[in-house]
């Protein structure tokens, strides 16, 4: 015979716990299997039926008879919890996604980074063609050999205001070749 589902629930409202356990009993496989078919994964699914359970068992006060059925009652709350689980985990899973796609890393493109270092060097040894020849050789101990303003005027044998202006020049010419803006 089965057990009246709405008098073990009335009980339970009261705090029985053997009443709960009978019902427990009668229902945790339908509530099982309903959850199941919405949320797809077994191990979630039980998590889902425990929780409607034990929402059934805080819960038990509320039910109406006069509503509805005992079963219609504990399946909705059970269908309730499932579709919340597959909510928040779509809600997860598109959080993640959009985070991945906003931060993921760009991938390096070697074979391209090498083309541009190339033309920026061809760029620059074209623009180093368009300095004066005491320019060049100005800029070329300065920023390609390392050279301080101080050593590229002793090399050069020249004071070291002209070092410098030729240094400037050279680079001011260098920028407009190039048409870097400031």
């Amino acid at each position: 015979m089965a057990p009246d589902l709405g008098e073990l629930l009335r009980m339970c409202s009261l705090g029985d716990e053997s009443a709960f356990a009978r019902l427990y009993d009668a229902v945790s496989s339908r509530i099982y299997g309903l959850v199941l078919r919405v949320v797809r994964d077994p191990a979630q699914s039980e998590e889902v039926a425990q929780e409607a359970l034990l929402d059934i068992w805080r819960t038990s006060a509320r039910f109406d008879p006069e509503r509805g059925s005992p079963v219609s009652w504990m399946l909705t709350i059970a269908h309730r919890k499932a579709v919340d689980r597959v909510r928040s985990a779509q809600a997860s899973t598109d959080r993640e996604d959009s985070y991945g796609s906003r931060n993921q890393e760009r991938s390096f493109d070697q074979t391209v980074e090498a083309v541009e270092r190339s033309l920026d060097a061809q760029r620059v040894r074209n623009a180093m063609d368009s300095l004066t020849e005491t320019q060049r050789k100005a800029v070329e101990l300065a920023y390609f050999g390392g050279y301080t303003h101080t050593e590229v005027a002793s090399l050069l044998g020249v004071p070291l205001g002209t070092a410098k202006t030729r240094i400037r020049d050279g680079l001011i010419r260098l920028r407009d070749t190039l048409g870097v803006q400031l």
